[in-house]
């Protein structure tokens, strides 16, 4: 896996995608493309449910590859973002924010879901950088 360089990419482009989650946890949500490297700032779950309560529960499987500038590092596996917080009927829960953006390289994968299916909606707005 190559660490795409952000300072002479090709593109930069802001996009947002919109789920309904499922109650499997480990449904994959988007996986990052070659040559891509997705700027994530911001994810929104909102409990549609007017009566019940869901828990959110969103990971990371990271792809295998060298970090620049970094030792002591585990490069591969599955790191959660959310586990298991409740979002309180009809209301939303700010998981990441513009100052806590993260990066997600090629191959990572999001995966998430919740307790219960068709009661969350999540939102992801992110930039993909390309450098092919």
């Amino acid at each position: 896996m190559a660490n795409p360089n952000i300072v002479s990419v090709t593109s930069i482009k802001g996009e947002s995608l919109g789920y309904n989650l499922t109650s499997t946890t480990t449904t994959t949500l988007l996986t990052v493309s070659a040559d891509k490297i997705l700027k994530v700032n911001r994810i929104t779950a909102a409990n549609v449910d007017g009566s019940s309560a869901a828990d959110l529960s969103l990971s990371v499987v990271k792809a295998n590859f060298t970090p620049d500038g970094v030792a002591n590092f585990d490069a591969s596996g599955t790191f959660f973002l959310a586990k298991t917080i409740s979002v309180p009927a009809d209301s939303t829960l700010e998981v990441l924010g513009q100052g806590s953006a993260i990066y997600l390289m090629e191959g990572d994968v999001l995966k998430g879901g919740a307790n219960a299916a068709s009661d969350l909606d999540l939102v992801i707005s992110y930039e993909s950088i390309d450098d092919a």
